[in-house]
């Protein structure tokens, strides 16, 4: 057993509900250098196939897929049905499993053995992207399978220490006439990215300056509150959630919510998301022209501006978006807008 397997036993006795991501964080020390210490039960490096590894999970014929980043975990089982690739971009396209994953970062994999045995993949810095757990219905015999196939020898080490964040700096404001004319072109809400790198501008600088009418700040309550009226009054929606490497996404109804130590929880059969609304600094009611009309979402910044959860209404390429969700989406805003305020 390791140095750091061994204060991590120690950890656990003192505090023995603590996740993984937050052990090594309080150990100094990085998940992906935790998992590969042996710490979290029997591991096996695997290759760093990515293409290869994510079309293998076809294999597994039901899975629970976990995306998450440092203020939300998102959970969805069922199966990875239509995977494909090319350069930087794998797609996982299906009724349940539903990922844009971006593997250029991607560092190192592991398999996980014991009572539930899991795949969890890493970026270069030791942060995690992307885990797949067995549940009932996975094929046992297809994972081992797969792990035997893929099974890395002499893998090298993750790293042991977290980077050090790079310097906050001024965010770029990007000239608001441009912006405001380029985004009211839109066709397609896949281009709204492609805006944000034309104008050099983050997701939030471009918010601050878009317009009331095309992004309006609410109050960081807005994306709790949007998921309790869908779920009243049973609208489907997509919600969003990712880090730097993966976007998991799950699209259909929210039906038991739960508030529990400081999360707000959809807790459903196959798909649950933990928001801790603590890590929430601002959300914003976004409107997104397309060629099949306006758009509309709820979007969560942390501190940093990075989204920590999007939510739209579901909605299917070349039909408008809900009525249904858009008034909702309208009611949220009026509710927890922070526009007066801000004014």
């Amino acid at each position: 057993m390791t140095e750091l397997a061994e204060r991590y036993l120690d950890l656990r006795k003192a505090i023995p509900y603590l996740r993984a991501r937050d052990a090594a964080e309080r150990l100094g020390s990085t998940e992906a250098a935790l998992v590969a210490s042996g710490a979290l039960g029997d591991v096996v490096p695997l290759l760093p196939d990515w293409p290869g590894l994510v079309g293998s999970f076809r294999t597994l014929k039901r899975g629970m897929a976990l995306t998450r980043n440092e203020h939300a975990v998102h959970e969805r089982h069922g199966s990875y049905l239509d995977v494909s690739s090319t350069a930087g971009h794998i797609l996982v396209l299906g009724p349940d499993i539903d990922l844009r994953l971006f593997p250029g970062d991607w560092g190192s994999a592991y398999a996980l053995g014991g009572e539930r045995p899991s795949i969890q993949v890493f970026a270069r810095d030791g942060s995690a992207v992307h885990k797949v757990y067995a549940v009932e219905g996975t094929d046992r015999a297809a994972w081992e399978a797969l792990v035997a196939e893929r099974l890395l020898a002499n893998a090298p080490l993750p790293p042991a220490v977290p980077a050090v964040p790079a310097p906050i700096v001024p965010e770029p404001v990007p000239e608001e006439h441009r912006l405001r004319r380029d985004w009211l072109a839109l066709q397609d809400t896949h281009d709204f990215v492609a805006l944000l790198r034309a104008h050099n501008a983050s997701r939030r600088m471009a918010f601050r300056v878009a317009g009331d009418d095309l992004a309006r700040q609410l109050d960081p309550r807005a994306g709790a509150a949007v998921l309790r009226l869908a779920a009243e009054r049973a609208v489907p929606v997509m919600v969003f959630v990712g880090n730097r490497h993966a976007i998991q996404i799950h699209s259909g109804p929210v039906t038991r919510l739960a508030d529990i130590g400081g999360w707000f929880n959809v807790l459903d059969p196959d798909f649950n998301l933990h928001l801790r609304e603590a890590g929430i600094a601002q959300a914003w009611r976004v409107v997104k022209p397309t060629a099949d009309g306006a758009v509309t979402s709820i979007e969560l910044l942390d501190e940093a501006g990075l989204p920590v959860m999007l939510v739209f209404g579901v909605r299917k390429p070349g039909r408008p978006e809900l009525e249904e969700w858009r008034g909702i989406a309208g009611e949220v805003a009026e509710r927890h807008s922070l526009s007066e305020a801000a004014a």
